[in-house]
């Protein structure tokens, strides 16, 4: 017989930790099912975002950080460093130690708001029946609820000829591992995880090559911003390669090579790298998530097909984060997550996709929220902008961060504020502001 629970919810993500937490709180009996394993061994909830995403590569990104300050900005402060290194292992290690902190914190919340945890990969099938087969291999564990919550997450997308090996040819797993810094490192992609990644090593001394197959860079940026962000790239020494399509990649593993045939603007050649990590984007992940008779329905894109308020096509069934429409963002599935939470509750809830910003790691920061204008003009909209170099801000130059600028879109007759685009240093935090201008 199955244990029966008011709630379970499929994923231990940002989505689906956070929703099983806020059931939980809001008094429902609440189960979470999340097969990830940590470096360790052993369970590890938080999903692609602690453990092979955001958390990770921020931590990557710091410590790179730090040391480029130290071989390239701090003789202009009058500070002398002689004979710096960098230590790969040890900078991984550190941020193994940032991962491994966070991912038992959410075990530890979990048990805290008493939600039930179930080790294991997680199957919906008819009536809200959820099976759960352990990770460790044991018999399988039936639960059934009167709402089940799916958060799958997305896994990276594969391109044809390209196969990863997690050695030479990476993923964004892989290139979160090396035990040093490659020569010649070739990433295919250069959108936010491409050129996240990508800062890291250029900023440790790797020659980083970009191809992007797209003509545009960063086209869901405001074009004035990407203009400039692809300018100051440029001088960081990041090679970026727009309308460069990847026809297949090939190790030679005596020469510890990988060779890449690429077509540039109907050119083709061979590149030669180190190290190549593929970053095409990521697709939802719903395989063996949805077993026979569970009655949800995917959409043309692969995706859960969901309504507004994330409920699927079978009732009592809702999901959420990467596997449903809308961006691929931490913050924006966990609060899909407290939303469904309170709906179940039957509390009032709702999500305003129209305000939840996006942010680049790089160095400067790129963050945004809301509307562009090429979108307002698709749309018909009227509008107006006002932009601010921070090469004119005194703060800036006295941090010796003056690359960037600020720009605000607002509507031509009411002033209501309809997107802004940040350039520049801590423009991760700037953004926050500018979501509660816009959300009041």
């Amino acid at each position: 017989m199955s244990e029966k629970f008011d709630v379970i919810v499929i994923g231990g993500g940002p989505g689906g930790y956070v929703a099983a937490i806020r059931a939980a709180q809001l008094g429902l009996k609440t189960a979470c099912v999340d097969a990830t394993l940590g470096k360790d061994g052993k369970a590890a909830p938080g999903g692609t975002c602690l453990n092979v995403g955001c958390i990770p590569s921020k931590a990557l990104l710091d410590s790179s950080k730090h040391y480029h300050h130290v071989e390239h900005e701090f003789a202009e402060h009058g500070i002398a460093v002689k004979g710096a290194s960098i230590d790969v292992p040890a900078m991984i290690k550190r941020k193994d130690g940032v991962v491994k902190k966070l991912t038992g914190g959410v075990t530890q919340l979990l048990k805290a708001n008493k939600v039930a945890f179930f080790h294991g990969k997680g199957t919906l099938g008819a009536d809200r029946a959820v099976s759960v087969a352990p990770v460790d291999g044991g018999d399988p564990v039936e639960l059934s609820a009167d709402n089940v919550i799916l958060a799958s997450g997305s896994v990276p997308i594969e391109i044809p000829n390209v196969e990863v090996d997690g050695e030479h040819i990476v993923d964004n797993v892989g290139a979160l591992e090396f035990s040093e810094v490659p020569k010649r490192f070739g990433v295919i992609g250069a959108g936010v995880i491409g050129l996240e990644l990508g800062s890291v090593w250029n900023r440790l001394g790797a020659q980083v090559t970009l191809l992007e197959a797209l003509p545009d860079f960063l086209p869901l940026v405001d074009a004035d911003v990407a203009k400039q962000a692809l300018r100051e790239f440029k001088k960081q020494k990041l090679d970026i390669r727009l309308g460069a399509k990847v026809l297949g990649a090939s190790v030679n593993r005596k020469k510890k090579q990988v060779t890449v045939t690429v077509d540039i603007d109907g050119e083709e050649g061979e590149m030669t790298f180190d190290r190549l990590l593929v970053c095409c984007g990521r697709r939802p992940h719903t395989e063996g998530l949805l077993g026979e008779g569970c009655g949800v329905d995917l959409d043309d894109r692969g995706r859960i097909a969901v309504d507004g308020q994330s409920r699927t096509t079978a009732e009592g069934v809702w999901a959420i984060g990467d596997c449903v429409r809308g961006p691929m963002l931490a913050h924006k599935a966990s609060e899909e997550g407290v939303a469904v939470a309170e709906l179940i509750a039957g509390k009032p809830a709702e999500i305003h996709f129209d305000t939840v910003p996006w942010v680049v790691y790089t160095d400067p920061e790129i963050a945004w929220v809301g509307r562009t204008e090429r979108q307002l003009d698709e749309d018909g909209i009227e509008y107006r902008t006002g932009s601010f170099p921070l090469a004119a801000n005194g703060r800036a130059l006295a941090s010796g961060q003056g690359t960037g600028l600020v720009k605000i879109i607002a509507d031509a007759e009411s002033d209501a504020i309809l997107g802004v685009h940040i350039f520049g240093a801590n423009a991760s935090e700037l953004i926050a502001e500018c979501v509660v201008a816009m959300e009041f």
